[in-house]
């Protein structure tokens, strides 16, 4: 075999897809020392007959694959799984949250060889480096002493030691992202038109998705971004994000920005300076946030946002009860009082908050559990009350929690595990899990599951996402109109009539499958 590597991005979703950031991150580490492919499972009608082509060719060494809990395990886990079967010299190595955060399960399956643990721009390269000047010693046992002792020096690096141990490295310091190389744009150009990455959102015609930066401050116990970041979070200056958007501008015609950092306004300086720069760009621009943070900028700092182009924000309100709060070690200063001043401060200012919430969370009683459900049902109708125009994104509490943290040994204790094998999560009830829309979790009976999802269904119907542009005027109307009376009553149970429509006209979720796109 020849050393070329092949960085696959797993199908995703059902639609029109994003630029796909992961992949591109790996391939600026390699760009110029190795030669690599890129493969989107996105756009690829046989994804797995385009990987097999190159790797029939005896060029291809290494199977690199990004990996996201849902839907991507579809295509990453047989894929992996083949690649080793049918080309057993072959190295395969794993990244994204999925492999960060469900390590042991990945690196203990006979397929997956390494992962790389958070950020790979040293990482993944290092990783290349020292197999490559390890790989060719004629003496096999003195070879794997020397790739063994240049491995633990590599830091968010997981593989399996010489006793079948798993070795977990240090964690690194988040680089300056404004120092690492520009993104390989031109060359995932050279295997897809990056046209095709460019679609019509209700944000505007030509939709850009972009990473900003990396990890977030807080130590959410639910969220999937603690455990490989720790509370870490480094940003692009506003200065760089703006030439990249303008280059796009120029030379793709965007109007449109989906920022998917996993907290884009940490910083008020720097929100403050990018909607300066482009506050005469006609573009238009989404974002995650944190509402006690926003909720610190002024009201001059949130109208300059709006005259910027931004539209909505994407907002973790979880729940408004304070004891949940808490329980969730949502950390700062967000309280349920907080999360109705803000939806009320951010009306006038015409900035829609999409606001989600996790609802289901572990408790010392059935009881409790729905009474905490209840909570949290007749809180987000006052939000509404509040803001019609709120957007309201409701999960089921799915377990991502940290390992050793007080709400993981509770949901221990409740007893909620996950698989033991990797193809496990292959069960379409695992994908779900993982889209947070079926916890699997011992605490939660069936017609706890059914109130949260009949009101959302009631919810969706009486307040359809306005991220749906199809849904609008007599759909809408229609809508509204059969939903009407059970919003205002409360009656909830068995929404066909909703559901019907819903299918009928095919409406689409932005928390599972994203803003619609065409």
């Amino acid at each position: 075999m020849n050393n070329k590597i092949l960085i696959f991005n797993p199908r995703s979703a059902k639609g029109k897809h994003r630029i796909p950031n992961s992949i591109l991150q790996v391939g600026a580490s390699i760009f110029g020392t190795y030669e690599f492919v890129f493969i989107d499972g996105n756009l690829e009608e046989d994804p797995w007959n385009k990987i097999k082509s190159y790797f029939d060719t005896g060029e291809f060494k290494y199977f690199c694959s990004t990996v996201m809990p849902g839907p991507q395990l579809k295509q990453a886990i047989p894929f992996t799984k083949k690649i080793k079967e049918q080309f057993p010299n072959s190295i395969t190595v794993w990244g994204g949250y999925f492999a960060s955060n469900q390590f042991k399960v990945s690196i203990e399956s006979p397929f997956v060889d390494y992962i790389i643990n958070g950020p790979g721009d040293v990482a993944f390269p290092s990783l290349i480096n020292a197999i490559e000047t390890n790989c060719h010693s004629e003496n096999n046992e003195k070879s794997q002493e020397l790739l063994h002792s240049a491995l633990k020096e590599i830091k968010n690096l997981i593989y399996l030691d010489k006793n079948n141990e798993i070795v977990q490295t240090a964690k690194e310091t988040l680089l300056d992202q404004d120092s690492l190389p520009s993104l390989p744009y031109l060359h995932l150009n050279s295997f897809y038109n990056l046209e095709n990455y460019l679609s019509k959102t209700f944000l505007g015609k030509k939709t850009f998705s972009y990473h900003s930066s990396l990890g977030c401050p807080f130590t959410c116990s639910f969220c999937a971004v603690v455990p490989i970041y720790n509370g870490r979070w480094k940003a692009k200056s506003a200065q760089s994000v703006y030439n990249d958007v303008l280059f796009f501008k120029e030379n793709h015609g965007i109007d449109a920005i989906e920022f998917h950092d996993n907290n884009f306004f940490t910083s008020r300086k720097r929100v403050v300076e990018f909607s300066e720069l482009i506050k005469n760009d006609g573009i238009t621009w989404w974002g995650e946030g944190r509402i006690d943070t926003i909720d610190k900028y002024s009201d001059e700092d949130l109208l300059l946002m709006k005259e910027a182009g931004c539209k909505m924000i994407f907002l973790g309100a979880e729940t408004g009860n304070d004891e949940i709060l808490k329980q969730m070690n949502k950390g700062g200063t967000q309280t349920g009082a907080g999360i109705k001043k803000f939806a009320e401060r951010l009306y006038p200012i015409g900035i829609i908050p999409e606001f989600s919430f996790v609802l289901g969370m572990p408790a010392d009683s059935p009881e409790k559990v729905m009474a905490q459900i209840e909570w949290d049902i007749n809180f987000i109708k006052e939000i509404k009350e509040i803001n019609p125009d709120a957007e309201i994104i409701i999960y089921l509490y799915s377990p991502v929690a940290t390992e050793g943290s007080e709400l993981y040994e509770q949901i221990q204790k409740a007893g909620f595990k996950f698989p033991s094998k990797l193809e496990d999560w292959l069960d379409p009830t695992w994908e779900n899990f993982d889209l947070r829309k079926n916890p699997l979790t011992p605490w939660l009976t069936p017609p706890m599951v059914d109130k949260i999802m009949n009101f959302e269904t009631v919810l969706n119907g009486y307040y359809p996402t306005a991220s749906d542009f199809r849904i609008k005027g007599i759909k809408k109307t229609i809508l509204r109109g059969i939903s009407k009376v059970r919003y205002q009553s409360g009656f909830y149970k068995y929404p066909y009539e909703i559901k019907v429509l819903h299918k009928i006209w095919k409406y689409r979720q932005p928390e599972i499958q994203g803003f619609y796109s065409e």
